[in-house]
C-alpha cells in the first residue's frame, strides 16, 4: 500500500482502469520467450567450471601432481611464470564467473585473451593445440553473443 500513500509535496497519482473496465491490478504472465539474462548466468557458470578445472590443472603442474610430467622446477623461468599466472588468474576468473559478476567476465576475458595471445606468439611458453585455441575462441564468441542478447532483452 506504499504506492497509494499520499506523500507531502506530490500530486496524487491517477489510477486508471484496465481495458475491460475493472480495477484489478494483475501482473502480466511471463512470456514463453527466452530470458537471455538467465541463459547468460548459466553460461557463465558452465564456463566457470571449465576455468576452475584449468586453474586446478595449472596448480597440479606447479605442485608436481601430474604423473609423467616434467618437474616444475626444471622448466624455464618464463614457463614457470606463465603457469603461475594462469594458476592464479584462471581460478580468480572462475570465481567471478560463478558469481556472474561484471569483474568476473572482465578477468575471464583477460585470462582467455592472454592465453590466446601467448599460445600464438610464444608457443614454447604456452603450448596449446589448435583445437584448444578454437574452443576458447568459440566460448568467447558465444559469451559476447549471449551478453549482447541479454542486454537487448526488454524487461
Amino acid at each position: 500500500m506504499r504506492g497509494l500513500a499520499k506523500v507531502k509535496g506530490q500530486a496524487p497519482r491517477r489510477i486508471t482502469l484496465a481495458e475491460d473496465g475493472s480495477d484489478r491490478i494483475e501482473r502480466s504472465q511471463p512470456s514463453a520467450r527466452t530470458r537471455w539474462d538467465v541463459v547468460l548466468v548459466w553460461f557463465m557458470r558452465i564456463v566457470a567450471v571449465i576455468w576452475m578445472i584449468k586453474g586446478l590443472s595449472a596448480w597440479a603442474e606447479i605442485l608436481d601432481a601430474r604423473p609423467d610430467a616434467p618437474p616444475f622446477e626444471g622448466a624455464p623461468i618464463g614457463r614457470q611464470a606463465v603457469i603461475i599466472y594462469f594458476g592464479v588468474i584462471d581460478l580468480l576468473a572462475a570465481v567471478g564467473l560463478w558469481l556472474a559478476s561484471a569483474w568476473g567476465g572482465v578477468v575471464w576475458l583477460l585470462a582467455a585473451t592472454s592465453a590466446f595471445v601467448l599460445a600464438l606468439l610464444t608457443p614454447l611458453l604456452l603450448p596449446m593445440s589448435l583445437a584448444n585455441l578454437a574452443f576458447d575462441s568459440v566460448i568467447v564468441t558465444l559469451y559476447f553473443i549471449v551478453s549482447w542478447l541479454a542486454s537487448r532483452e526488454i524487461r
